[in-house]
């Protein structure tokens, strides 16, 4: 009988879009809409409020994602072990969710460093301006880093997802059991 996980996976992949959807928009909408401001002093205050208001939204889409992805390698505990390359792929994948998740949270702790400084001028939501203060500027120069790296992180998630999917074929299941099983010589 066929069990399906239909809700560990709607979870898994619902939250992993948002994630990258929500870091991706922010790092092109949100940050680049600050530059759009005026008032070089609130310009932070605008990106500022932006991530602010997503925070929440993203957490959740965060833990969606990893409730999901966790009722799924439960689900597939039998294939992991059994199927050739699967356990390779699930370990890769939680290699790569461990960075996207260290990369938020220092993003988002940065973020903090940046709400906590008030309005200071800056060319955008990750451009200093020569007005702006050094320890912003280094805040800054690490969140440019970060706003690239995370939708790199989850995109990167969502093609190992679809990997995933393609190793649960029947045609691939079946040939990583046989392989896992007869010597290489044997099962081709």
């Amino acid at each position: 009988m066929t069990q399906r996980n239909t809700i560990a996976r709607s979870l898994s992949e619902v939250g992993l879009a948002a994630w990258f959807g929500g870091s991706l928009m922010g790092a092109i909408g949100v940050n680049g809409a600050a530059a759009e401001v005026d008032q070089p002093d609130q310009r932070a205050r605008v990106a500022n409020a932006g991530w602010s208001r997503w925070t929440p939204v993203n957490l959740a889409a965060i833990g969606a994602h990893v409730v999901g992805s966790l009722a799924l390698t439960g689900a597939n505990k039998g294939r992991i072990a059994g199927q050739k390359g699967v356990a390779t792929t699930s370990i890769a994948k939680a290699a790569v969710t461990a960075g996207a998740l260290a990369a938020t949270a220092y993003a988002r702790a940065l973020g903090q460093k940046m709400i906590d400084a008030g309005d200071v001028p800056v060319e955008g939501g990750t451009d200093a301006s020569a007005q702006t203060p050094p320890e912003v500027e280094d805040v800054q120069r690490k969140l440019a880093k970060l706003q690239w790296a995370i939708p790199a992180l989850t995109g990167t998630l969502l093609v190992m997802d679809a990997l995933m999917g393609e190793q649960q074929r029947p045609s691939q299941a079946t040939s990583g059991f046989v392989s896992r099983i007869l010597p290489d010589s044997l099962a081709a």
